[in-house]
């Protein structure tokens, strides 16, 4: 299909009153869930009532989250001696949750950091005790993922912490860091959530918003294993103790009900697509073709990531300057391209490329990389 042809169908698209949303998050979600949520809305299978309307502690509701939990599960193949649960906050809060629930008063943690929101979980946990930064990218712009040799491992931390995708700068873990024997593996997978097969079993804890992979904003899933509850303190605040929050299978409090009834249709999406392994394909081949529309320019388009490092979720790249990076972005958006507008503390250009953003958004955007350096070269 010609370059021309590509640009007048995503044109064609935004006349039809949808566009091609690249934004990080809240972000895009699979549009065959979006039309069934839509004729679900007014009455959610015969009960009457929306499920925005719907107690939850009604049998229709304890199906819907206990499905959702049976999708997240047979995703990643969880084993049974790990717990799912189901919080508000955002990553954000497990931030701080992370260690009110996991590192003792006369121990220590270690994380690695490599962007913004890992500093950002480094600095929270500085808040409640001992933490120590193991590696960090930060001398090389966060342009990279440390390598096992830099990791500075304490043997007996309590934990060890990492951000396995980084939306801002666009690098992305592919394995994860081997912690020291005995050592749980903490990490925040909000933005590469659910995009491709891992073995849960090497992880103590995940946890991720939803709002890039899974659904919409306001749900957070925590994946932890059982024996770590048993690190909760007494006497914390309900709302953040774990082990409470497991025991009462995320219901201690109303949850987020209808993001969780939307995680658990596009969670049926994933599986009726071919599950994660398929679904890394499908991300693989998206972020390849915005790497080679970038590798191919001759330096016009600058990646800000390390190759070997280059997140298959968040593609950032630069102009040969600011103003053609605002052109870029006007007519990006002329042809319905949106949201591709860098993080506001760095510039340039984002574009976003969860599980349900579409190949023919990514070929439309490779294609006007393509006109628009040669317009401007």
């Amino acid at each position: 299909m010609s370059t021309t042809t590509v640009l007048q169908k995503a044109a064609g698209y935004k006349a039809a009153g949808r566009v091609f949303n690249f934004g990080a998050g809240p972000a895009v979600m699979p549009l065959p869930v979006l039309e069934q949520i839509q004729q679900e809305m007014l009455n959610y299978k015969g009960t009457g009532m929306s499920v925005l309307e719907m107690s939850h502690r009604s049998a229709p509701f304890e199906e819907i989250i206990h499905q959702t939990e049976a999708n997240i599960r047979k995703l990643y193949n969880i084993p049974s001696n790990y717990k799912v649960i189901f919080l508000q906050g955002g990553a954000s809060l497990q931030f701080a949750m992370v260690p009110i629930n996991l590192l003792a008063k006369d121990a220590s943690a270690d994380y690695i950091i490599t962007g913004s929101w890992s500093q950002t979980a480094f600095k929270e946990a500085k808040k409640l005790g001992q933490v120590r930064a193991a590696a960090s990218s930060e001398s090389t712009g966060f342009d990279r993922i440390p390598a096992q040799s830099e990791l500075q491992l304490d043997p007996k931390a309590a934990y060890l912490h990492f951000t396995s995708n980084n939306t801002i700068y666009g690098t992305e873990w592919f394995e994860e860091p081997v912690a020291p024997e005995g050592v749980p593996l903490v990490c925040d997978a909000s933005s590469d959530i659910l995009s491709r097969p891992l073995d849960i079993s090497n992880y103590g804890l995940i946890y991720g918003g939803a709002q890039k992979n899974m659904g919409p904003a306001g749900l957070t899933v925590v994946i932890i294993r059982e024996d770590l509850l048993a690190r909760t303190p007494a006497n914390l605040p309900a709302m953040l103790d774990y082990r409470l929050l497991s025991d009462k299978g995320s219901l201690h409090n109303t949850p987020p009900t209808f993001a969780i009834y939307a995680t658990g249709l596009v969670t049926n999406w994933l599986l009726e697509n071919g599950g994660l392994a398929e679904t890394e394909k499908r991300n693989r081949a998206k972020a390849t073709l915005l790497y080679q529309a970038i590798d191919n320019s001759q330096g016009f388009y600058k990646g800000h990531s390390q190759p070997d490092s280059r997140s298959r979720m968040n593609v950032t790249f630069r102009l040969p300057n600011e103003n053609l990076d605002k052109t870029f972005i006007k007519e990006a958006a002329a042809l319905g391209l949106e949201g591709i507008k860098g993080y506001r503390t760095v510039g340039g250009i984002r574009a976003s490329i969860y599980n349900a953003f579409p190949y023919e958004g990514v070929e439309a955007l490779a294609s006007l990389m393509k006109t628009f350096q040669e317009k401007n070269s």
